[in-house]
């Protein structure tokens, strides 16, 4: 017997309104331009609802700012591009799997804080590294840019 998810076929909602492209209710992305949009809706989930994505977010500005202002090399832009989307794919999977736990177990289970605990812990890691890539990368222009100043010895 095929799986329900592999079928595209028209389901009933909660409400009994038949919906067209639906599997087991959830709508399926019929275009790519649908696609991209239900993945634009997670990005704007996640930027209205999470606090450390908003973080990440102006982190990313700052980095932007920086690399323009330093002239940072092109093999410098690939890896800050990499990190940085490292951070926020490791944050939209971390809000994923909270809203998972939270719906399939709505009291406190210690596996359920373990699944948490853990995709948080995959943010900070990803953080973590992202933060050293951007001490190798810019902590040269600051300490020429502190000892151009004055800021700091030569």
């Amino acid at each position: 017997m095929p799986s329900p998810l592999a079928q595209n076929k028209d389901t009933e909602s909660e409400t009994g309104v038949k919906q067209p492209g639906s599997v087991n209710g959830f709508r399926r992305a019929t275009t790519l331009l649908s696609s991209f949009g239900y993945a634009f809706a997670g990005i704007a989930h996640a930027f209205r609802t999470q606090r450390n994505f908003k973080i990440h977010a102006g982190m990313t500005v700052i980095v932007i700012v920086a690399g323009l202002a330093f002239s940072v090399t092109l093999s410098e832009w690939e890896a800050l591009a990499i990190v940085i989307g490292l951070v926020f794919q490791t944050e939209l999977t971390n809000t994923a799997v909270e809203a998972i736990v939270d719906k399939v177990s709505p009291g406190y289970h210690e596996l359920a804080k373990v699944a948490k605990d853990c995709s948080a812990a995959a943010v900070l890691v990803t953080a973590i590294a992202a933060t050293v890539v951007g001490l190798a990368i810019f902590g040269h222009h600051v300490i020429d840019l502190g000892g151009s100043l004055g800021l700091l010895p030569r």
